[in-house]
């Protein structure tokens, strides 16, 4: 049986033997609709508010650098926003200058790595190298933003873009997981491995968002709680 990488991956389909790669149909797989599409541009905002943030304050403080590195492997139209924030942190100054290296050292190398890669081999549909980066790529990306959310609680005061930057992270996956509600009964849709992945992104979020919603709420800063 042939395999073909799914629309999540891009929208294209791979030939083992060797042949073009190929577009699916039009409504197969990756049909767009509203919640795909809110997601896309919630999750193109918050990088754009990043951007902002470091021009508008000349200063990193409270942003995870190493979660830009690691998002590079995400999706082609995303990669040239992070280069430039990377360059922006590492490089740039005065902005590189208010990079803080010794308190942004979540080492995801050692601790989602390796997991992320287990799980692609034990979940993958099929025993071949494609399906089981792909399926790796989705247990990588949905616990991406950890080196960000472990950098703020250490801060514990968040600035209100930074913070604007994860809120708006965090709002393109649930769209995301309303944009599969909807795919799962419009066109009959499963992707467990794509699902769960999203579900555990946006559990991580959960604390942060609670806190976050409170803080606009009350109208103060977004301040979060000791980490034990």
């Amino acid at each position: 049986m042939e395999s073909y990488a799914r629309a999540e991956r891009g929208e294209l389909a791979w030939n083992p033997g060797g042949g073009p790669l190929r577009f699916p149909p039009p409504g197969a797989g990756g049909a767009m609709n509203i919640f795909r599409l809110a997601g896309d541009m919630l999750h193109l905002t918050s990088i754009m508010l990043l951007l902002w943030k470091l021009h508008k304050s000349k200063s990193c403080v409270g942003v995870s650098c190493r979660m830009q590195v690691y998002n590079t492997v995400m999706k082609v139209v995303f990669i040239t926003a992070t280069i430039y924030l990377i360059y922006l942190m590492r490089v740039k100054p005065p902005i590189s200058q208010t990079y803080e290296r010794s308190t942004d050292k979540f080492q995801y190398e050692i601790y989602l790595l390796g997991p992320c890669l287990l799980l692609g081999i034990l979940c993958t549909e099929e025993y071949t190298i494609p399906e089981i980066l792909w399926t790796t790529s989705i247990w990588l990306e949905s616990v991406a933003i950890v080196p960000q959310l472990v950098l703020l609680q250490q801060m514990r005061e968040v600035e209100n873009l930074t913070s604007q930057f994860v809120a708006t992270m965090g709002a393109y996956r649930a769209f995301y997981i309303l944009n599969w509600i909807y795919r799962y009964f419009a066109d009959d849709y499963v992707n467990w491995v794509g699902w769960v992945g999203g579900l555990v992104q946006t559990v991580l979020y959960a604390d942060f968002f609670y806190y976050y919603a409170r803080s606009k709420w009350y109208g103060g800063k977004l301040v979060l709680p000791v980490a034990t």
